[in-house]
């Protein structure tokens, strides 16, 4: 079967500390770290094992934390990249570690999410890691949340960015009626689809590729349909894909995550994404 897999381990710490992100001042122990690493290469062999299954797997690392500066998550990627079965591997980063290892990518199956966090690092900086890949041919899409303090800066980033690479704005939501107008004017023209983040979608009795062709895989293996659905449909490592994948309805009233609503079918958003869902590349910007 084709499917896509949304991996996230024990990895819950980030070397970043944005004032909105939960996880940002958490440090994570040498024993969590060391299992983060366990399930990540378990989950690796595990990948490479279903080549012999017939499987053609997309693949997307977005830990609860920032991935690349640790070594496992970087030879993850590598090995996946070069596995003739794996269509994709992508990860979700704030791009700070170093980027030398890229050289060692499959550049037509790789792809970065990268996130820009303003007052976390400077724009040249960021902007010098965002063009490293764009030399290698590594796709990659870049964005970042739209605070308001943040307005400034990612309109500099647009401008900088080279015009090729899609930039996004996840919608700021702890605060109703956040954006006026002009503000939403202004979001528009950095991301021409910022509207599809800004709503929250009705989900509950709706299709959704979730749990059919599209697995969120934690740690030990726990596979659910979504990470906001806590009930677990399956193992990984003892069901198999087959046994999991069954088409089903979404249980939660809403769906306002771009990881999950971009997989119901009725909002058509494949036609926006193409073959780049995961990494989140528009294909007309």
């Amino acid at each position: 079967m084709k499917a896509s897999l949304y991996f996230r381990g024990s990895l819950s710490s980030c070397n970043y500390d944005c004032p909105y992100c939960p996880f940002s001042k958490n440090k994570d122990s040498a024993e969590t770290l060391a299992k983060d690493r366990q399930q990540v290469e378990t989950f690796v062999d595990w990948v490479e094992e279903q080549g012999g299954h017939g499987h053609r797997l997309s693949i997307f690392f977005n830990p609860y934390g920032e991935g690349l500066v640790h070594r496992w998550y970087r030879e993850a990627m590598t090995r996946l990249s070069h596995m003739e079965h794996v269509d994709k591997v992508a990860i979700q980063t704030n791009l700070s570690a170093k980027l030398d290892w890229t050289e060692q990518l499959n550049p037509l199956k790789a792809a970065f999410w990268a996130t820009y966090h303003p007052g976390q690092t400077k724009e040249a900086g960021f902007l010098k890691q965002c063009e490293a890949l764009h030399r290698q041919g590594i796709p990659l899409s870049v964005g970042s949340v739209g605070l308001r303090s943040a307005f400034e800066a990612l309109q500099s980033l647009r401008r900088e960015l080279p015009a090729s690479i899609y930039m996004w704005v996840n919608a700021y939501k702890d605060q109703a009626a956040y954006y006026t107008e002009p503000d939403l004017a202004l979001l528009r023209d950095i991301d021409p689809y910022f509207d599809l983040n800004a709503n929250d979608y009705d989900s509950k009795g709706k299709m959704c590729g979730a749990g059919y062709d599209v697995f969120y895989v934690q740690g030990e293996g726990r596979v659910k349909r979504c990470y906001k659905d806590r009930q677990v449909i399956g193992n990984l490592y003892r069901d198999g894909l087959e046994k999991i994948s069954k088409q089903r309805v979404c249980r939660m009233s809403c769906c306002d995550c771009y990881v999950g609503y971009v997989h119901m079918p009725e909002l058509r958003m494949k036609d926006i994404y193409g073959d780049r869902v995961l990494e989140r590349i528009a294909t007309h910007f």
